[in-house]
């Protein structure tokens, strides 16, 4: 399947993933985008593939749908928080839930994720407290969770930096002598970045367990992929020795199977492996983005007949699985999700003005005592003011 007529590149074992193009030509053939459930919910057979999700029926498939719907309420209520005043930004996931969930919901507990500042739908299947997404976007802490509680490192703002951070901890992974995987997740805008370059480098060079995971959501900040993506963003991990895979991204079930696939491959020795998820932004890059001036609304409604829920939706209500009452437990389970976010949010003490000077260093310093006691001497200026 390709999406779009785009073209695609899908690892099929140990054969060269680009043996069958032609270098020179832009149009790469019928190499294929891995996809399971069509836009319209008809689940299809890929022999490469069916066996990383057989144990994946109705009611499995039924759960990985609540996650969904959740996490995009989670996205709908904390973008109405910021329009509202309560966050100073938030970063919508709109679209690339299956992205997240699919992939999210193949790790173990002791995977290591390294993402950028999109995936809290990532971070909900790691098991991060609902008050722990906004902290940061409210301005009353420099980090929402210790990453060692649910091995999932703080969404990183500088672009594509994590990918260096999850190669590194995947040769520790190495190191140590366990079967863990690191797991990196970045945009389509990342591989443009010297870091996202330098880190596939030293992954393939030391056959590092680690995933590149690369949401494709078609634009980096208000340029369009194809700006600087010529041919598929898939095509080119293997010029650094390293497999990769094309996945229709709105598709649940096609990124859980290939997510599992690569873990599996690294867990035995395989290396790393690049995973391109062709998915959309059907919202702003930030709640400070208008997408409307940049972006062609017939291509928001192309996507829209692609949405990652209602595939799933569509699949489930024919099986007889999405009953009223199903449907109507779901939505009340997400309603009190985004009612427990938008309480948490509220509740969240300002923090202390001089806590902004915490754990800059481990050890004292002098540059910041010096910059601690002139900062708090502005502070006594003003009435009321911290006067320590």
């Amino acid at each position: 399947m390709t999406i779009d007529n785009q073209p695609a590149i899908t690892h099929r074992g140990d054969e060269n993933p680009i043996d069958d193009v032609r270098l020179g030509e832009l149009n790469l053939g019928a190499i294929d985008t891995v996809q399971l459930l069509t836009p319209t919910g008809q689940r299809i057979s890929d022999l490469r593939y069916d066996a990383w999700v057989s144990d994946i029926g109705d009611q499995q498939l039924l759960s990985l749908y609540e996650d969904m719907v959740v996490v995009r309420r989670i996205d709908t209520e904390a973008t109405a928080l910021q329009r509202q005043g309560e966050l100073g930004l938030w970063p919508p996931l709109l679209g690339q839930e299956a992205s997240q969930i699919g992939s999210g919901r193949a790790l173990r507990s002791d995977d290591f994720v390294f993402s950028s500042y999109r995936e809290n739908g990532v971070a909900y299947c790691r098991g991060a407290g609902l008050t722990d997404l906004v902290r940061v976007w409210r301005g009353t802490a420099q980090s929402g969770w210790n990453p060692y509680d649910i091995n999932m490192a703080t969404p990183q703002v500088i672009i594509g930096a994590q990918t260096l951070h999850a190669t590194g901890y995947a040769l520790g992974i190495q190191a140590d002598g366990t079967d863990s995987v690191a797991v990196a997740y970045f945009g389509d805008g990342a591989t443009s970045e010297g870091d996202v370059n330098e880190a596939m480098i030293f992954a393939a060079t030391y056959a590092a367990p680690v995933i590149f995971f690369c949401q494709n959501n078609q634009w980096a900040i208000s340029e369009p992929v194809t700006l600087q993506a010529q041919r598929p963003i898939a095509e080119r991990a293997p010029g650094f020795g390293i497999p990769s895979i094309r996945v229709d991204g709105n598709d649940v079930l096609a990124v859980l199977a290939v997510t599992r696939a690569a873990l599996d491959r690294a867990r035995n020795g395989g290396g790393p492996t690049f995973i391109e998820a062709v998915t959309y932004r059907m919202g702003p890059h930030t709640t400070a983005d208008d997408p409307t001036r940049y972006r062609d609304p017939a291509d928001l409604e192309k996507w829209k007949a692609k949405d990652p829920i209602s595939r799933v939706e569509a699949h489930l209500a024919a099986a007889g699985i999405l009953t009223p009452e199903s449907a109507e437990a779901v939505a009340t389970t997400a309603d009190t999700v985004a009612a427990e976010l938008r309480a948490g949010c509220i509740a969240l003490p300002d923090p202390d003005p001089m806590t902004v000077f915490d754990n800059v260093y481990a050890e004292a310093h002098t540059g910041i005592a010096r910059q601690r006691d002139h900062y708090s001497r502005y502070l006594r200026t003003f009435v009321g003011g911290d006067d320590r």
